[in-house]
């Protein structure tokens, strides 16, 4: 089976959850005798033309020349190879730069979305663009022979508005077994003495309502904030909070280390707002973190009554200031364990998607 995988920035991962979950399905496809190509963005860090096993295709990528405009010239520039490499399967990871070139997929492959989230529900958006993202959205509909959706949410809506059924397929975590206080004593940190997020830097990922709960609670505890901050909102947030007990640690992909931060959290916090499963909550529930979520239908899917809750900066002030110790909430812990063991297992996301993959195959 050949497969082509499209609309990340590229393995190895360099920049966020997408690029992690293309990075772990193309090694197990690949373990499974899949023939994988994952495209990566002209620029990406690593210039090989494979990584253990899985084959590279560089594209250019004019996103850090043009801003929003380049996404899309990238999606076309690896729409219009694809035409070329006798795929499959074609997987895309999300629509909104893609589905305006869905004309020029191959119409001998199979075409496999991951739909990501109701994009157009996203803060960060203006009216106009999230204009444009509903009838993306309905291109992504169009020129796709089956949806994937990694949350029963995402998936009602598409049946509900356009009478389809997307195949649910989450994503997964590795529990993680093996924590090491040293790598956190090296960054200066002590266990479960300071309070961490991870999340790209932007509006809808409530990174500010945390940062203001944090410090109004006059917590001695840092907050650790991971994600590249290159944008205007990360710039913005840097430049208002630095040197307030609030470390900007910029981007971080090494992942023994991200899952000991999590692992030694007093409190994670996780302000996505928008979207499906997240992988960034999965990973923290896999390393045992204390979580704090914010209070939406998404969160809840996954956490369900294992988290604490939060809508706003007033309601992170009191949970700090409660000091919730985290071994007198081992029950969460131990039932976000379970789930990923059972429902969110890193190994069964790659078994559904080629189990998915094979099915699509045998209707041709």
């Amino acid at each position: 089976m050949k497969i082509g995988i499209l609309g990340t920035r590229g393995i190895p991962n360099n920049y966020g959850g997408f690029e992690q979950f293309a990075a772990d399905l193309s090694l197990g496809l690949v373990a499974k005798g899949c023939d994988v190509s994952v495209y990566n963005s002209h620029n990406h860090p690593y210039q090989e033309a494979e990584w253990k096993g899985v084959h590279i295709i560089h594209k250019n990528d004019p996103e850090f020349k043009l801003g929003t405009a380049g996404q899309f010239l990238y999606d076309l520039h690896c729409i219009k190879d694809s035409r070329k490499r006798n795929f499959d399967i074609i997987l895309q990871l999300g629509y909104t730069s893609s589905s305006v070139w869905g004309r020029f997929l191959p119409r001998k492959s199979k075409i496999i979305t991951n739909v990501d989230g109701i994009e157009y529900s996203r803060e960060k958006y203006s009216p106009a663009v999230k204009t444009f993202l509903k009838y993306a959205e309905k291109l992504a509909v169009k020129f796709s022979d089956r949806l994937v959706a990694d949350s029963e949410i995402i998936k009602k809506h598409f049946k509900d508005k356009y009478h389809v059924e997307p195949y649910f397929i989450p994503y997964g975590a590795d529990v993680f077994e093996n924590p090491d206080v040293s790598q956190i004593v090296k960054s200066g940190l002590e266990p479960n003495k300071y309070f961490l997020l991870i999340a790209r830097l932007q509006p809808d990922n409530n990174i500010e309502p945390i940062i203001k709960g944090v410090l109004n609670s006059k917590s001695p505890y840092p907050l650790l904030v991971v994600g590249n901050y290159d944008n205007a909102y990360g710039t913005y947030l840097k430049k208002k909070y630095t040197g307030q007990n609030i470390r900007f640690e910029g981007g971080i992909f090494d992942m023994d280390f991200l899952n000991n931060l999590r692992y030694f959290s007093g409190i994670y916090f996780h302000g996505h707002s928008a979207g499906g499963t997240n992988p960034s909550l999965l990973e923290a529930m896999a390393s045992s973190a204390l979580i704090c979520a914010h209070d939406n239908p998404f969160n809840k899917s996954v956490l369900q009554g294992n988290a604490f809750y939060f809508s706003d900066e007033e309601d992170v002030s009191k949970l700090i200031g409660s000091k919730p110790k985290k071994e007198l909430f081992n029950q969460f812990i131990d039932k976000n364990l379970l789930q990923i063991k059972e429902q969110y297992n890193k190994q069964k996301i790659i078994d559904d998607y080629y189990s998915l993959f094979k099915n699509e195959l045998k209707t041709e």
